[in-house]
């Protein structure tokens, strides 16, 4: 814990000089793997540093922290996604948070501006706003797209199919043979593999928990976990996405920090944390990573439905202070569905500008 004190001697100086928009990034060793009390405890300290430097950093800065394994090779080209992600204008919303990467190598694709070239990537909720967003970043990244929502929305569906190049697929996620309509269309149209899942889909059903029926309450549920939860253990399990599958889910602030009036969607985002973490090491046992990403205030038409005042008071409780745009997300989940970052698994990342509600 006393060499802490280089903390304070490189960052001091730095500071003064530190140009807008930079990027800060602190390596460390997973506490977990460390050799000594001292050095966990050391380790463990740079969370609460980098986390209070992200409240300091002005101009648009943000700071990122990658915990490496202990165990990864002296190449540790496992961390080479990691590193460029927070590096590059794609983390611009995403500040204060803690990455962890695992030992295992990774192979750069051949071309990192296309990342996702001969890639399947199925995203749920792709008819508008966010899901729309990650289709159209997938394709930019070089992915071929299954586009999915709800029947209701098959025009707009096929608008997003359409605009990224890929197919659409009008599919109830919470239908029974959800997973068997999927195989069909990726037999008929991509030769029967998924490289990519993004549970993006979901609803909110809000009402104080004291005056909620049933209905609300199992309808959240049903579409924002208990789908997710199905279409990527049936997708892994019968072999539709195999090694080297990538797993994505989406979280929400309101599942880290709770939110009043949405106890039914909190709890199905904390779910999603949950799930996040229990399937890392059951799926990574078939080599398929699995994370979350968990965006705070994101400008969507939903947002704008919001009263003025609260909107603006939104926007401003982060490091930031300024709200995120769909973009801010799919680039983050983009991350996590690249071939080269195999050793990112079990992380959930909030994309938030490091609010100031929330762990």
């Amino acid at each position: 814990p006393e060499q802490l004190k280089q903390l304070h001697q490189f960052f001091t100086p730095v500071l003064r000089n530190l140009a807008a928009n930079s990027r800060v990034v602190v390596v460390g060793t997973t506490p977990d793997e460390t050799d000594s009390i001292d050095e966990r405890i050391a380790q463990r300290a740079l969370e609460g540093f980098t986390r209070s430097l992200g409240k300091e950093l002005q101009r648009g800065a943000t700071i990122g922290l990658v915990y490496l394994s202990a165990k990864a090779s002296p190449a540790a080209s496992g961390i080479e996604s990691t590193v460029r992600f927070l590096l590059s204008g794609k983390s611009a919303y995403v500040d204060g948070q803690v990455f962890y990467v695992g030992a295992a190598d990774s192979v750069a694709p051949a071309d990192w501006d296309k990342p996702l070239a001969g890639k399947v990537a199925l995203v749920t909720g792709a008819a508008r706003g966010i899901g729309a967003e990650i289709a159209r970043v997938f394709a930019r990244d070089g992915a071929a797209v299954v586009a999915i929502d709800v029947p209701q929305a098959a025009d707009a569906l096929a608008e997003t199919a359409a605009a990224v190049g890929g197919t659409a697929l009008a599919l109830d996620v919470t239908a029974d043979d959800a997973v068997q309509q999927i195989v069909a269309h990726l037999t008929e149209h991509h030769g029967g593999k998924a490289d990519v899942l993004v549970n993006n889909a979901g609803i909110t059903r809000d009402k104080l928990l004291a005056n909620m029926d049933d209905a609300r309450w199992d309808s959240v549920i049903a579409v924002n976990l208990l789908a997710p939860q199905r279409l990527a253990q049936g997708l892994v399990e019968n072999g539709t996405i195999g090694e080297g599958g990538r797993i994505v889910g989406l979280s929400s602030m309101a599942g880290i920090a709770g939110n009043r009036g949405q106890t039914n969607y909190a709890a199905t985002k904390a779910g999603m944390i949950g799930m996040t973490d229990a399937y890392a090491e059951v799926f990574g046992e078939k080599g398929v990573t699995i994370n979350a990403v968990a965006p705070g205030f994101i400008e969507t038409k939903m947002t704008d439905a919001i009263p003025l005042a609260t909107r603006e008071v939104g926007r401003r409780l982060n490091s930031l202070f300024q709200g995120g745009l769909p973009v801010d997300v799919a680039e983050l989940i983009a991350y996590f569905a690249s071939p080269a970052s195999n050793a990112v698994t079990g992380n959930t990342i909030r994309v938030c500008g490091q609010a100031l509600l929330g762990a």
